[in-house]
């Protein structure tokens, strides 16, 4: 099957795509904003004076792209490049919104829909109908956070990706040592295509943006609903500005505290075990593309990752996809069972006909194909400029959902072993990944070892995210989450402290706002009305009717 497989995918590649989903479309365009003349700083006096990004008022108009809904609106904010220096330069980030329906909304409600690397207005325009019932009451709006999408998306070029794996996958009988040099080469790679936005993608950074947006949406506090990654960044906001939260859910609950290379093995099991129930149910289907059997089937695709990544596939958009970007793309179509026939058919696609465009949608998120940028030493004066525009939708990198991941969560992670331990470490990690996960562990591992060569990060959400003096904040941890295990919601929760109430997910998938009923209509009425259930209260697999 594989050899005849190898022949059909180096025969060509069809440019057929996928449907929009909740995950994926084409990004939206923008309008400007009105920067008002002056202001006072709205931080603390011994910060610098930020009071020209707090005195902004977004203009709204209509989206310009590709299948966007007509009542979407978009707008930009403007936000310093580096908050420690505001006049080193500013980005433009990229919004979007529904206008509430009641004629006098209480303010706007923000989502973020994780990532790190996923664009707001993406997961805002396609995923319309979750959110409609938030209208009622809100504006619904959410953002591509610097870094992702239109907001100076950043890259690491074309083969990054492989190059990495390249150094951590083998079998253990090359030198460490080159493979560390050869992840160095790739970080430097990264901060040539980026520019400098690189250097300021933190969580940190993003929840500063985030009270920028709060000032300019006209709104005294922040009302919030956060997935996954999104939960991170809730609570480092509820962290650094306890006084203007306001009604905050979070879904889907992130570690604080679990080092990368910990979250990196505990997501390499969740998404094995997703693989393992999805490959349960594809071969009950007939149109199964490993057939009826779910032991060969899981043989069947450890075969086929391997068999791409001894011999990529050339794509039309100029790049080789390879085993491990099948393995990002499983990953995507993994993380709802509502995405599950998606997934079955992209895979079809691929092993029946030699089809990559359904895999490619999934690994890019659903963004347009683009090159990776020029690399910052050949942009003009080859420096930051004053001010930094939105992207346009053609030219956001292939690869942005990846860099924008790697580059969030290595700025967000104190730890960075020297190279001596790395060398002792490599080999030991390189077996537990591939125990973890025979599919997705080696593509896990890269994700953790892709820190090397960067900068270390910060040890805020580590040191200062605990015990928070804030009103009530909603939070939905889901027992069988491939990406965001359940005792992650528990020791979030714990460390959070009395501000946290738990919901008890019984459910499958990641996140449970899309996929269950119960916490829909909890996190609703909590967002719209105030109303909480006690903490520990539960959404049964079975009975979603129960609190």
């Amino acid at each position: 099957m594989l050899g005849e497989l190898s022949e059909r995918l180096r025969g060509g590649h069809q440019a057929d795509g996928l449907p929009p989903s909740f995950r994926r479309g084409a990004a939206a365009g923008a309008v400007g904003l009105v920067l008002l003349a002056t202001g006072l700083a709205a931080t603390g006096s011994d910060e610098p004076d930020l009071g020209r990004f707090y005195d902004q008022r977004i203009e709204w108009a209509a989206c310009e792209g590709t299948e966007l809904p007509k009542d979407l609106q978009c707008g930009t904010v403007t936000v310093p490049l580096d908050y420690a220096d505001p006049g080193k330069g500013t980005l433009e980030l990229a919004l979007a919104r529904y206008r509430a329906s009641s004629g006098d909304p209480r303010g706007s409600v923000v989502l973020n829909f994780g990532g790190p690397g996923g664009s707001g207005v993406q997961g805002l325009a396609f995923g319309r109908e979750d959110f409609l019932g938030l209208t009622d009451d809100y504006d619904v709006v959410s953002f591509d956070p610097r870094g992702v999408g239109r907001s100076s998306p950043v890259s690491c070029g074309a083969d990054a990706t492989s190059r990495a794996l390249e150094a951590t996958g083998g079998e253990g009988t090359g030198d460490p040592r080159d493979a560390l040099r050869q992840l160095r080469e790739v970080a430097a790679e990264c901060e040539k295509h980026s520019g400098p936005v690189l250097a300021h993608m933190g969580t940190v950074d993003v929840a500063r943006d985030l009270d920028v947006m709060r000032q300019a949406l006209g709104d005294k506090k922040l009302n919030y609903l956060g997935f996954s990654y999104g939960t991170r960044l809730g609570a480092v906001y509820a962290a650094r500005y306890p006084d203007k939260v306001g009604r905050m859910a979070l879904d889907g609950v992130d570690t604080l505290t679990e080092p990368l290379a910990e979250q990196g093995l505990a997501g390499a099991r969740g998404q094995q075990r997703a693989l393992d129930n999805f490959l349960t149910w594809c071969t009950e289907e007939l149109a199964c593309p490993f057939g009826q059997d779910a032991r060969t089937a899981r043989e069947q695709v450890v075969d086929l990752v391997r068999s791409l990544d001894d011999t990529p596939v050339p794509t039309d958009f100029g790049y080789e996809f390879t085993g491990q970007d099948l393995a990002g793309a499983i990953a995507q179509g993994l993380y709802t069972k509502e995405m599950w026939p998606v997934l079955q058919r992209a895979l079809a696609q691929l092993t029946e006909e030699g089809d990559t465009s359904g895999v490619e949608a999934l690994a890019s998120g659903g963004m347009s194909p683009a090159p990776a940028p020029p690399p910052a030493d050949e942009r003009p004066a080859g420096k930051p400029r004053d001010d930094e525009p939105l992207a346009d939708e053609e030219d956001v990198p292939l690869d942005n959902l990846p860099a924008a991941l790697m580059a969030v969560n290595c700025a967000d992670d104190p730890d960075r072993p020297d190279e001596e331990r790395l060398i002792r470490d490599l080999s030991r990690m390189r077996a537990a990944y591939e125990e973890a996960s025979p599919v997705f562990g080696p593509y896990r591992l890269a994700q953790v070892v892709l820190c090397h060569g960067r900068p270390k990060g910060t040890d805020y959400i580590r040191e200062k995210v605990k015990d928070l003096d804030t009103p009530k904040m909603l939070l939905v941890g889901t027992r069988g989450d491939p990406a965001t295990p359940y005792l992650w919601t528990e020791q979030t929760a714990k460390r959070l402290g009395p501000s946290a109430v738990v919901l008890d997910n019984r459910g499958e998938g990641h996140t449970g706002y899309a996929s269950s009923d119960c916490v829909h209509r909890t996190i609703d009425d909590f967002l719209l009305y105030g109303s909480l259930p006690p903490s520990g209260s539960s959404c049964g697999a079975e009975d979603e009717d129960r609190i």
